[in-house]
């Protein structure tokens, strides 16, 4: 990575838009090292999520910024996310899971105002079940949620606040100021 006054103002501007956001308190976000071989300039995010003191989602968003412009991005910036989380087996085994999955990426990106072109993404759900020495828990699995998508404008805040939305559905958490009843469990957003 560039020394820091090097850095472009396209780019600076966008850290600077990511550092600004405060997350829901239930999502807590570190800044990580970047991966330094897919663009000249890149910053990351790491989240947890916490729901009763156990981690049931966590993610990553990682910022990349070439300044001569990518074919494929249609754009100099890119965002890059990977979110997962343990779900229960019936929610695991829905049909409909991968595209419940994907309606809260766009959905939250629309909620926003995160103007972004070239979206595209995986969402994978495996189910695991424990035999032998590893017998335990019943079965379970997870969802895995991997996008990337080009931001229309270097201000990135509405992107972050859209991606702990991602992170808050993904961990099944209720929107702010909305209460689980007493006895239940958030299932994920399903």
């Amino acid at each position: 990575m560039a020394p820091l006054a090097a850095l472009p103002e396209a780019f600076d501007r966008a850290v600077a838009g990511l550092r600004a956001v405060t997350p829901r308190a239930e999502i807590q976000i570190e800044e990580v090292g970047a991966p330094q071989r897919l663009a000249p300039y890149a910053f990351a995010l790491s989240a947890s999520v916490v729901r009763a003191d156990d981690e049931v989602a966590t993610g990553r968003l990682v910022l990349l910024h070439d300044p001569t412009g990518h074919e494929a991005w249609h754009g100099t910036l890119r965002l890059v996310t990977y979110v997962t989380a343990d779900l229960e087996a019936d929610l695991v085994s829905d049909p409909l899971l991968p595209t419940v999955g994907w309606t809260w990426l766009t959905d939250a990106l629309e909620t926003h105002d995160a103007a972004h072109t070239a979206l595209g993404g995986t969402v994978t759900q495996t189910c695991s079940t424990r035999f032998g020495e590893l017998a335990g828990p019943p079965a379970g699995g997870d969802i895995e949620i991997r996008a990337s998508w080009t931001p229309l404008d270097p201000e990135l805040g509405a992107h972050l606040l859209a991606w702990c939305d991602l992170l808050a559905s993904t961990a099944g958490l209720p929107p702010p100021g909305v209460s689980v009843l007493p006895g239940r469990r958030g299932t994920g957003g399903t």
